[in-house]
């Protein structure tokens, strides 16, 4: 009776917790074979593994790329790819080169054939006819082993973490686990020669990153570079157009089109000169209301075509400023053509001026498809773009507001960003600190003909379309102008015409300018000659060498005509000096 009352008090057994199935792991099984293939499977069916099959060594390489399998059934002899020119591509594969392969033969194979399969990674042959129970053994074994070392790899990492918090919680209980880690780490040895090369790949990957990096660099430099030389023709023959029709409209227009040619290809090297720091500012004095004046002028053909609605609200009273005009027009364009671009057709742009004495502010503010707050976070990061169907489909290269940003910064201002949504619109607004400026606005140069008195200008350049419009403005201008295209040439034709000046192009095929420069200083009538280079690189380092080649000045394309007048005019006045001239 007692026996049976502890009985009924006993607590129950604890219920056997459900053994939980294994995930099936891929066994790759290739065969030209179909009906071997079927023999495979009904030996291997009952392991409830995934069973894949591919009829060549081609489509196992195919399977590899887009499968993970703990193991290879590989038929020695198939036709095109053999089981040995297989197993060699796979295991040059750093992903697959631990794969173990069994071969399968139905020859008997030599001894040199199996070192061959060893050295390729074999792990073991079955002949055929197959008895299934070995082969299960063997597939058996490599599963375990599998999925073993996968485990191995979760526990590694679940330890490593448990490590880092016994380290941070209690040095006492790290000292009694040290034992236990230590031969943890005797388990990752196993595992160190896999991670170095993963090490070794990853750094390869990231040299290889730097380089593109760097040749990105060299690449938007160089594209800047050639696309001066076309913009210098462009440049010369709007200058000479200039004199030739004096007061024509499309001046202004051509002007303002061609200095934003010249901007935007700036804006390429800015790219570059933002990672180095080394982005520079040309302040003078300005009128805010020029700058925002000049903006909507460069911004005016894209709002015209969206039909948008421009409403500026102004100061009473212009603002006189000291700052960089062009930058900053260039900051305010870039705002206004970006209200342009995300906003709706007919909807309207918003600009508005404010100054409480310490600040002034220009606000841009559009209803389009606004930003959302984690958007409004990296929007002025570098190549950061809005990633919307509108944004794909109107383009952009993401450094504009990087660039912007850093501009206003450098004015010691700000650029903020405010949204209240997608489908909110947004309002850009530029914070810059007001000084009262004591500088009077300079007057926009303009292009003058000389009154009397010309020089002499031997153009060496071998972009014939370059060369010709500067001579055509230099005669404009009322000097006498010759052109060259071959600098071969060079020294026979200042020989011949006997030049004041010689206008040299520095990117020269067979001789550049440099070389050309020195040989007319050895000259003996090279020690008068004036030299100027005609370059599309504008570095500290290109002027030096510039410099030390002998020339005098160092223009970068395209060259301005006033600045080309200005030193013509000097020599000419100099030509004028007391005394014969030999010509």
């Amino acid at each position: 009776m007692a026996a049976s009352v502890m009985a009924d008090d006993a607590p129950l057994p604890a219920a056997e917790p459900e053994a939980v199935a294994p995930e099936p792991v891929n066994i790759l099984l290739v065969d030209d074979q179909p009906a071997r293939l079927l023999t495979y499977r009904a030996i291997l069916g009952d392991l409830h593994e995934n069973l894949i099959d591919a009829t060549s060594g081609a489509d196992a390489l195919r399977l590899l790329m887009t499968h993970e399998f703990a193991l290879i059934l590989l038929d020695v002899n198939m036709p095109g790819l053999d089981g040995f020119e297989t197993a060699s591509l796979i295991h040059e594969h750093p992903r697959f080169e631990n794969t173990p392969i069994i071969f399968i033969t139905a020859i008997n194979v030599s001894d040199l054939d199996r070192m061959r399969g060893y050295r390729l990674g074999a792990f073991d042959y079955v002949m055929v006819p197959i008895i299934p129970e070995i082969l299960r053994s063997k597939v058996v074994t490599l599963v375990d082993l599998y999925r073993k070392g996968r485990d191995l790899e979760i526990a590694n990492r679940q330890l490593a973490a448990a490590n880092e918090a016994l380290v941070h919680e209690k040095a006492r209980e790290l000292a009694m686990l040290n034992e236990s880690l230590h031969q943890a780490n005797r388990e990752l040895a196993s595992r160190n020669s896999e991670l170095h090369a993963e090490i070794s790949e990853r750094e390869r990957i990231e040299e290889r990153l730097i380089d593109q990096d760097r040749r990105k660099d060299e690449f938007l430099a160089m594209l800047a570079h050639e696309l001066r030389n076309p913009l210098a023709a462009i440049s010369n023959a709007a200058s000479a157009f200039r004199l030739a029709s004096p007061g024509h409209p499309l001046h202004e227009t051509m002007a303002r089109q061609l200095a934003l040619l010249v901007r935007l290809i700036d804006d390429l090297l800015d790219v570059a000169r933002i990672r180095r720091g080394k982005l520079a500012l040309k302040q003078g004095p300005t009128t805010l209301n020029a700058m925002v004046d000049s903006a909507i002028e460069t911004v005016a053909p894209q709002i015209k075509k969206g039909d948008n609605v421009l409403n500026v609200r102004r100061l009473p009273g212009d603002l006189l400023i000291h700052a960089d005009h062009a930058r900053l027009s260039q900051v305010m364009s870039n705002l206004l053509s970006n209200a342009a671009k995300y906003s709706e057709h007919g909807s309207q742009i918003d600009v508005t001026l404010s100054n409480d004495g310490q600040w002034i502010e220009m606000a841009v503010v559009d209803q389009g498809i606004g930003l959302t707050k984690e958007q409004q976070n990296w929007i002025f990061d570098l190549f950061a773009q809005v990633d919307t169907t509108l944004e794909r489909s109107r383009g952009g290269l993401g450094i504009g507001l990087t660039l912007s940003r850093t501009i206003v910064e450098m004015h010691g201002g700000q650029l903020l960003v405010a949204s209240e949504g997608l489908g909110h619109g947004s309002k850009f607004t530029i914070r810059l600190p007001w000084r009262i400026a004591e500088w009077p606005v300079r007057p926009v140069a303009t292009i003058q003909p000389l009154e009397s008195g010309s020089c002499r200008a031997l153009i060496v350049d071998d972009n014939a379309d370059s060369a010709d419009t500067l001579a055509m403005l230099l005669e404009l201008l009322g000097h006498e102008a010759r052109c060259i295209y071959d600098p071969h040439e060079a020294l026979d034709e200042v020989a011949a015409f006997a030049p004041d000046v010689v206008f040299l192009d520095i990117g020269m095929p067979g001789l550049n300018g440099y070389d050309v420069a020195r040989l007319l200083r050895a000259r003996p009538e090279g020690a008068n000659l004036h030299l100027v280079a005609l370059t599309g690189w504008g570095q500290p380092e290109d002027r030096r060498r510039t410099t030390e080649a002998g020339f005098d000045h160092h223009l970068v394309k395209p060259t301005d005509a006033e600045t080309i007048q200005r030193i013509c005019g000097e020599l000419a006045q100099r030509t004028r000096a007391p005394g014969p001239r030999a010509d």
